[in-house]
């Protein structure tokens, strides 16, 4: 542990018997521990929800490689088929609405993956713990 962490958590002296740039810089030196831990925490959760979305890329990618096979030999031999017993044409738009509800049932496994990604849950939570008097000011000063 950092000489700067463990000073967060130790019982300080009567603040009363301090100067007030002892005081200002304890503070600094607690914000700027704050600061690198909530970023750190961001980090860690953009780490993780990177590879979730990873995943989701790769489902769609499989997805999308497994539906032009299908369609591309699947499709060949059912129309064929569907062609002893009626005009080619018939069969290959039957053919075709097969795999378009093949592709839809694909796509929505994707996008399902998709929704579990969140975002920086963790790290939205605990930032709305920092005291609003070391939040910025969007309309300037007062």
């Amino acid at each position: 542990m950092s000489p700067a962490a463990s000073d967060v958590n130790e019982p300080h002296p009567d603040v009363a018997q301090r100067s007030f740039g002892d005081l200002v810089g304890e503070v600094a030196q607690d914000l700027s521990t704050l600061v690198r831990q909530e970023m750190d925490l961001a980090k860690a959760e953009l780490r993780e929800e990177a590879a979730k979305a990873g995943r989701a890329a790769g489902a769609f990618g499989a997805a999308a490689v497994a539906g032009h096979m299908v369609l591309l030999f699947a499709s060949v031999a059912l129309w064929w088929a569907l062609a002893n017993g009626m005009d080619e044409g018939w069969a290959a738009l039957i053919v075709a609405v097969v795999w378009a509800v093949a592709a839809a049932i694909l796509f929505a496994a994707a996008r399902a993956q998709v929704r579990r990604v969140r975002g920086l849950t963790r790290t939205t939570e605990t930032a709305k713990q920092i005291p609003d008097a070391l939040k910025p000011n969007p309309g300037g000063y007062r």
